[in-house]
């Protein structure tokens, strides 16, 4: 079981990122790809697991939710779809060793501009690794479903978005991620942004100093830090690599 996170803000969003070993392109693979996003499905149903956003590439992938008042649910969700997806593509390819790096990262987003920006650099991925010039391109992510709606199994929960967004339809949804992208696009602003792989939070000032007030451990090596000189900032832990939630390696069964 992996630990829970230090401290648990039910309703907070999350931007999750896990990585296949040593960056191995072991998701190369339409079936692991598929793979993943059924046992995310699966995760959804069982755990509660809202899902804003999401991507698989063919090393990592990105996952956009909402925590739950069950505190297990993020851990958990992740255990089970990183475990079952590395589970069959081992018994498939005869594969040995460590699918996935031992621990994923999370950072907390405030809503409103940051979840923006951040369902924006998510899209955007695989435009940024040149694998495709437009996300509608890449079918193994929330951009692509959001203008393919499949008739079941849906990945995003698009009323807890639409909410979050203060958009009234799926239409006026559609109309603004298409915005997004385009103006990144237009103005070629699609280069790797660390702040949203390896930061504890994302937000504004206030948004981090209630975040940072949540660890009582090792505040004094927590500095928030403007973005780019802007108003949007972020929470950085100065005292080496953190990771919110952390998974030790596992065998699956």
């Amino acid at each position: 079981m992996p630990r829970a996170n230090r401290f648990h803000f039910p309703g907070y969003i999350w931007h999750l990122t896990h990585r296949c070993r040593n960056k191995e392109f072991l998701l190369r693979f339409v079936k692991d790809q598929r793979c993943w996003m059924k046992w995310l499905y699966t995760a959804e149903r069982r755990f509660g697991l809202k899902v804003l956003n999401f991507i698989v590439t063919r090393n990592h992938i990105h996952l956009l939710v909402i925590d739950s008042d069950r505190p297990y649910t993020i851990p958990c969700s992740l255990q089970l779809i990183a475990g079952r997806t590395a589970q069959e593509f081992n018994l498939r390819k005869n594969h040995k060793g460590p699918f996935w790096e031992d621990r994923y990262h999370a950072t907390a987003i405030e809503s409103g501009i940051h979840l923006a920006n951040c369902i924006t650099y998510i899209d955007l991925n695989m435009v940024r690794a040149g694998r495709v010039c437009h996300p509608i391109q890449w079918k193994y992510g929330g951009y692509y479903e959001m203008e393919n709606p499949p008739s079941y199994k849906k990945l995003v929960d698009y009323e807890s978005l639409m909410k979050l967004l203060a958009v009234s339809s799926i239409e006026e949804l559609r109309i603004l991620r298409r915005r997004w992208v385009e103006e990144k696009i237009s103005q070629k602003q699609m280069g790797r942004e660390s702040q949203w792989t390896e930061s504890i939070a994302i937000g504004s000032r206030e948004f981090l100093e209630k975040i940072k007030k949540g660890y009582e451990d090792r505040t004094a090596w927590k500095e928030i830090v403007s973005i780019n000189g802007s108003d949007s900032f972020q929470l950085r832990d100065t005292g080496g690599n953190y990771y919110v939630f952390w998974v030790k390696k596992h065998r699956f069964s």
